[in-house]
């Protein structure tokens, strides 16, 4: 068999040549789509439920949301296994499946199940919610977003926290291959009512009408419309809040004489922040605000980390002055010296056997031939990775 592929090979020259250039072609196109990355991602294929719930303990969690969840998704086809820990406000349900179920199929199926869970989640606790479609490689960007020097004072934590949230996450979100920006870092701004008992007490209006006042009056309605001749003018009643201003005119109560109650004869509205776990801080500069960028599963590493340096860019043009974006993570670093290190092993490979077969064969010719075969080898392995999925790192070459 070997002897009639050889006799084939040295007979038709002509369409061996037009196949080797084909496999040059069409490899190097291939290079240019493989995903390429530092090390291999060994995630097995999963789906992670979380849901917060800070007035709860590690048993009440467990009861009332994660013990739902694991039962309602007992039952999915493809699953392989569901493990789970409750901890103090925090549920995480991580589903296991197959290698050969869809992600996204699997999703699906979870989030139709967590419909029918949640009418069992006693109201106002929780809300169940699926992970970022990422990996455990998936953080292949971080960042902070802090004052320039001079302008520390103008830029307070919670600002920064806002200027992230608001304007720098929601940007790169948008960029193709992120599945993810986590925030973390800064001041959580909040609007905060203070409510003094003594006050409460002498309007005989209990804490529970204060929430009752806040939730009710904190939304836009429609309604329908009236009809004017020839035109129809439509209703719309506009209730949100914009201001704490505006949360102090909210009435609590009406008094027996007629008098409303209002939320700043009870209380005290101010800006505050959420209660805080940690800190994020830039050398010795102080505390900042920072984020994680998450890929997308199963992108390329390196077109996904281009593309949010150039989102990166443009959003710093938008950015208050004084305010920027200084990254301190990227995966470029690994995956550059991967690569350089892919490249240094093939010259040396190529390099070896061009002189052991000069050496031996005292014939330079033969040694770069037989040399030849191995970036014509690399390129048809390239093929049959994308073909099967399977990205380059350096387990893989």
């Amino acid at each position: 068999m070997l002897d009639q592929i050889i006799q084939f090979s040295i007979k038709n020259k002509l369409i061996i040549g037009l196949f080797t250039l084909s496999l040059l072609g069409y490899g190097v196109l291939e290079t240019m789509r493989l995903p390429i990355d530092a090390v291999p991602d060994i995630t097995n294929n999963q789906v992670q439920v979380i849901t917060t719930a800070p007035s709860l303990g590690a048993p009440d969690v467990e009861r009332l949301i994660t013990f739902p969840i694991e039962q309602a998704n007992s039952n999915i086809p493809g699953l392989k296994e569901i493990r789970s820990f409750s901890r103090f406000g925090l549920s995480l349900v991580t589903i296991v499946f197959h290698d050969d179920i869809d992600i996204y199929w699997a999703r699906q199926q979870i989030s139709e199940r967590l419909q029918q869970v949640q009418g069992q989640i006693p109201q106002g606790i929780a809300t169940p919610s699926l992970a970022p479609v990422s990996t455990g490689l998936g953080e292949i960007y971080q960042y902070v977003v802090r004052a320039k020097p001079g302008y520390e004072q103008k830029y307070s934590l919670r600002e920064l926290r806002t200027i992230q949230d608001w304007i720098v996450r929601r940007q790169l979100l948008g960029t193709p291959g992120v599945a993810d920006v986590s925030t973390f870092g800064g001041e959580l701004k909040q609007y905060e009512v203070s409510v003094y008992p003594d006050k409460l007490k002498s309007f005989g209006v209990t804490i529970n009408d204060v929430f009752d006042a806040l939730e009710a009056n904190n939304q836009n309605t429609g309604g329908a419309y009236i009809e004017k001749g020839p035109t129809v003018l439509y209703i719309r009643s506009e209730g949100l809040v914009g201001s704490p201003a505006d949360i102090e005119k909210i009435v609590v109560k009406t008094t027996s004489q007629g008098m409303p109650v209002l939320v700043r004869d009870l209380a005290r509205v101010g800006e505050g922040a959420a209660t805080r776990y940690g800190a994020v801080c830039f050398n010795d500069k102080g505390e900042v605000a920072g984020a994680v960028v998450m890929m997308l599963k199963g992108e390329n590493s390196s077109t996904v980390i281009k593309n949010v340096k150039k989102k990166v860019e443009a959003i710093q043009k938008t950015l208050p002055e004084g305010v920027i974006i200084d990254p301190f993570l990227d995966r470029t670093k690994m995956v550059n010296n991967a690569i350089s290190t892919v490249e240094v092993n093939l010259m040396e490979g190529a390099l070896i056997v061009v002189l052991v077969l000069v050496f031996f064969l005292a014939n330079f010719r033969a040694g770069f031939i037989v040399a030849s075969v191995i970036p014509l080898s690399m390129l048809f392995a390239i093929i049959l990775m994308n073909m099967f999925g399977v990205g380059g790192n350096l387990m893989s070459r």
